[in-house]
């Protein structure tokens, strides 16, 4: 872990899950229930923080999941009471945690029928909007974004999906992460659930994390709505540095180049 900026280790593959789902930890005995998803559905006041949804088909309680519907597309939420809890995910990078919290998680994901879109900027929304409201609820501990195997506190996740909703950035960090290799190159974690792409910055001793990760956010928000890159491409770095982007590894990484 390299300070707070959600820059971990590899540990295997830096490939993103691609499952599109989202974890959310609470604390013991007090996952959220039938009946708090309900309530949550039901609570449409004014200044609510995330995608207002229904629910669109509860089968027997015991079986612990329903379906959420959010802007015409259906979500399942999983590993409710009284169904066992859904085992933590791994390891990964943490943004504005100290160390993984423990506790029992609940899941989100995309219905079956959402499964060859899930990396839609539509879907991944509805998804994040609805984990928002979830992660406002009593005795959260932390979101993780699986497909960026991002570690988040509750609060912040709220607050950037929040913003993101009502017409802000993209989510850079938090939706992706940044993980370094042995080598000491630095890669994206998740953006090629969106754009098919990840980026891979080369080792350089002059740029710290910080500098990597102001870079990142800006290529990203360059490409996000973009079509893949397919031949070299020159952006403006956030200090109006020259950032050459490079297809690599047939088309499936892009390799940028900090030009001073």
């Amino acid at each position: 872990m390299v300070g707070k900026l959600g820059i971990g280790a590899v540990e295997g593959s830096s490939a993103g899950d691609f499952s599109a789902v989202l974890s959310l930890v609470f604390a013991d005995g007090q996952r959220p229930d039938v009946s708090a998803l309900r309530a949550l559905a039901a609570d449409v006041a004014p200044g609510r923080i995330g995608a207002a949804f229904s629910i669109s088909h509860l089968p027997d309680p015991t079986e612990g999941w329903v379906e959420l519907l959010a802007e015409g597309l259906t979500f399942d939420c999983a590993a409710m009471p009284p169904a066992p809890s859904a085992p933590l995910p791994p390891g990964g990078a943490l943004l504005g945690l100290e160390s993984q919290p423990v506790g029992e998680a609940i899941t989100l994901s995309p219905g079956p029928h959402l499964a060859d879109a899930m990396g839609m900027l539509p879907v991944v929304r509805s998804l994040a909007g609805i984990g928002a409201r979830l992660a406002a609820l009593p005795g959260a501990r932390a979101v993780i974004w699986n497909p960026a195997r991002c570690w988040m506190p509750p609060a912040y996740f709220s607050k950037v999906i929040g913003n993101w909703l009502a017409d802000g950035p993209f989510p850079a960090l938090g939706l992706t992460s940044l993980e370094r290799e042995s080598d000491g190159a630095i890669v994206s974690v998740g953006l090629a659930l969106i754009t098919g792409q990840e980026l891979r910055f080369l080792p350089d001793a002059k740029l710290g994390a910080a500098d990597i990760a102001r870079i990142a956010v800006r290529l990203i928000h360059e490409l996000i709505d973009s079509e893949p890159l397919t031949k070299a491409h020159s952006f403006l770095g956030p200090d109006r540095e020259t950032l050459l982007v490079t297809p690599n590894l047939r088309g499936t990484q892009l390799d940028v180049l900090i030009q001073r």
